[in-house]
């Protein structure tokens, strides 16, 4: 009679704890992703508890941290998969992650556990964070690598007869796939959705936050308002920074051999000393300087 009523208690348990976990996920707002990027993959994984972060919790993050994240979001050209909210959720749900995990770990190898629980639980939560700024990183390098390309097009079609729009459509059309492509062609729309010229510059470099595009928009923006040329502004911008490419590039050609040096010391130097010492021990031996009876004396087993 006792096990069957600790049943039935246990049931009617796990029954509530269903329900209440059913109507904690059913209040979550369904969103519309229609119009957005895709998901990062580590994101998808863990999405329905990201929404629920976010339905709950997301109105009580500051202003501050928001504008502070979307710049970096833009920067990483994710502002259009996931909103700052839901990046702060995918830290915590991560860090969530981490910490059941160190848990298991602690309890299975039997170490240290409060160590190995802040360590999971510590790299789950700034994972996301190392991740967007990889992102970031790597976007930068393609924007700088196809940035002289570009300017060349632009600046063709320009000195050809074309305006400036005409230039900038023909570099969407003609040029690489790329990071540039995106934001050019983002500036684009938002120039026929209403933005003036200008405007639509100014916002693009906010996204990239580069020097040589914030440069580059802020000489285009002058010659426009002074009414001069842009044709010679636009072939010296892209002269400037064809020059800056190959400055960087030989920058790190001659950084190699130093980066080199720490593998060479560490690990292929040790193993052609081995190499060596072994052949040499060799050649001794068969010219008989030396005995290997003595090695082999001191190398045998005791007893």
């Amino acid at each position: 009679m006792a096990s069957l009523l600790i049943s039935l208690v246990f049931g009617i348990s796990i029954s509530i704890l269903v329900w209440v976990v059913y109507k904690i996920f059913a209040g979550v707002q369904e969103e519309d992703r229609t119009y957005l990027d895709i998901l990062p993959s580590g994101f998808r994984l863990i999405w329905p508890l990201v929404r629920l972060f976010v339905e709950y919790f997301g109105p009580r993050i500051s202003q501050e941290y928001r504008l502070k994240m979307q710049k970096k979001l833009k920067k990483a050209g994710a502002d259009y998969a996931i909103s700052p909210e839901q990046f702060l959720g995918g830290k915590i749900i991560g860090a969530i992650i981490g910490i059941c995990f160190g848990v298991i770990v602690a309890v299975v190898v039997e170490t240290g556990p409060i160590l190995t629980v802040s360590m999971l639980g510590l790299l789950g939560y700034i994972y996301p964070s190392i991740w967007l700024n990889e992102i970031s990183q790597k976007r930068a390098k393609e924007i700088f690598r196809a940035l002289p390309f570009f300017l060349d097009i632009i600046t063709l079609c320009v000195e050809s007869g074309s305006n400036l729009s005409g230039g900038l459509k023909q570099s969407v059309d003609k040029g690489p796939d790329g990071p540039l492509k995106t934001e050019v062609n983002r500036m684009m729309r938002e120039m026929r959705a209403g933005k003036s010229r200008a405007e639509a510059l100014r916002a693009m470099a906010d996204r990239v936050d580069m020097t040589a595009i914030t440069s580059l928009v802020s000489s285009l923006i002058q010659a426009e308002k002074m009414g001069s040329n842009i044709g010679p502004v636009l072939r010296s911008n892209a002269e400037q920074r064809r020059e800056e490419r190959f400055q960087k590039a030989e920058k790190m050609a001659m950084e190699a051999p130093v980066k080199l040096l720490g593998p060479l010391v560490m690990f292929i130097f040790p193993n052609t000393f081995i190499v060596l010492f072994f052949l040499l021990m060799v050649k001794a031996v068969q010219e008989d300087i030396i005995s290997w009876a003595p090695l082999v004396k001191g190398l045998a087993w005791p007893g």
